[in-house]
């Protein structure tokens, strides 16, 4: 059976294996732990700008760093630097463990605790700026590129599973065990990624560009991304798309306020989404999507907003579910679609520099889509801001659609046929 054709080609790699374990530990450990501060911030606050400022706090070093970045990624060797990534985070999810010590909180203002909060994600930030740019990097250097995009399926399956698992399990769990022991459970599971990553054996170094400028690096990789219409069109898209139908941020406020679920609610409410995409992107690995790929993403992005638009509506919990596992499923063809453009258009070289602009555009646009919510629920009121940004995601649509219509006729059949010859 031809790669193209086999649902299970990356899989049948060792490493690859051992990749996915790795990312399913950090990307379960992450979403949880954001779940968990998102709950204790809301409960010490009642304010939902407290919820934006999380973003906003996760952002700033994210974007700030991003382009220097991807110029250390490429310019080093990809396990040790996620190595490092993961020891990071492992010290911010300690530090969140021991601030939520319940003797800590009796002696401490409620400030002090946001503000310690604040910085440990604000270093957080810093962590996310590594290694969302070594993980694409790393994909590449595991499997052949004739199965990039069933291994860019598989790797995006397994950060959708883990962010349906940690933010069900951290709706639960701070119920059960309560915020201090949740982030220890967290902190564990940053452990168990170390282990299983010091498994895979390091990496070459593919860029023959050792020791050049950073700032030559940094303009050749921009050049790039604005150069190549496919992938710029994506990152825009699904910016805009995040940016403004941010509405999971604002999902305490729902839980709490508006559908009086609580803690167990929430954690369904928040895993909603992840569901529907894990399910979408299980489909994908054996019915590809790379065929009329603009018009589908283009669809994919306006079904978001749509589903973003009733739930924002919505007063009655299983309605608000549904359309959040709708929303998932639908982004989740966004996503195989804009990694699939990523890892078929950049050449080894710029792989750290092209993924950090697209940290930039679609990553950290998750946290500032957080803070526009916020700030949007301050200003207008929760359910207002919810269906202000999904009619927003669907004027996007509009606009691109109409203005490029090179985006809406591509197609990625001759690249994966391509790098099959090339292989």
């Amino acid at each position: 059976m031809g790669t193209g054709l086999d649902p299970y080609a990356a899989l049948r790699f060792k490493e690859f294996n051992i990749f996915l374990a790795v990312r399913f530990a950090m990307v379960f450990a992450w979403s949880m732990q954001f779940i968990v501060i998102e709950w204790q911030v809301y409960s010490l606050t009642k304010d939902p700008l407290s919820l934006g400022i999380i973003g906003l706090m996760e952002v700033i070093p994210a974007v700030g760093m991003a382009l220097f970045a991807g110029h250390i990624v490429d310019q080093k060797e990809k396990r040790n630097l996620l190595v490092k990534c993961i020891l990071g985070f492992s010290v911010v999810s300690f530090g969140l463990f021991m601030l939520s010590l319940p003797s800590l909180e009796t002696k401490l203002e409620t400030k002090s605790i946001l503000y310690g909060i604040y910085f440990l994600v604000f270093i957080g930030g810093l962590v996310r700026a590594f290694l969302g740019p070594t993980i694409f990097s790393l994909i590449a250097l595991i499997v052949p590129k004739k199965i990039y995009p069933n291994a860019a399926t598989w790797s995006s399956t397994t950060w959708q599973m883990a962010s349906v698992l940690g933010p069900a399990l951290a709706g639960f769990s701070i119920s059960l065990i309560g915020v201090h022991w949740s982030m220890c459970l967290i902190f564990s599971f940053s452990i168990v990624a170390l282990i299983f990553l010091f498994q895979i054996p390091k990496k070459p170094i593919l860029n023959p560009k050792i020791g050049e400028p950073v700032f030559q690096s940094l303009r050749e990789g921009l050049r790039f991304v604005f150069k190549t219409k496919a992938v710029f069109g994506a990152l825009t898209l699904d910016m805009i798309a995040v940016l403004f139908g941010g509405a999971v941020a604002l999902l305490p406020v729902f839980a709490q306020d508006i559908l009086h679920v609580g803690s167990e609610g929430f954690g369904i409410l928040r895993a909603a989404p992840a569901v529907g995409a894990s399910l979408t992107m299980l489909g994908s690995t054996r019915f590809p999507l790379h065929k009329k790929a603009g018009k589908k993403l283009l669809w994919a992005v306006a079904g978001f907003g749509l589903c973003i638009i009733v739930f924002g509506m919505s007063t009655y919990f299983w309605l608000s579910v549904i359309a959040l596992f709708i929303s998932g499923a639908v982004d989740g063809i966004s996503m195989i679609i804009r990694q699939t453009i990523l890892q078929l258009k950049t050449p080894d070289n710029m792989r750290g520099r092209v993924a950090s602009v697209n940290s930039m555009f679609v990553g950290s646009s998750n946290e500032l889509g957080a803070f526009e919510s916020g700030l949007t629920a301050k200003l207008m009121g929760t359910v207002t801001a919810v269906v202000f940004g999904g009619t927003m995601t669907l004027l996007t649509v509009g606009i691109t659609a109409f203005a490029s219509p090179t985006f809406r006729r591509l197609d990625l059949s001759k690249d994966i046929q391509d790098h099959e010859a090339e292989s």
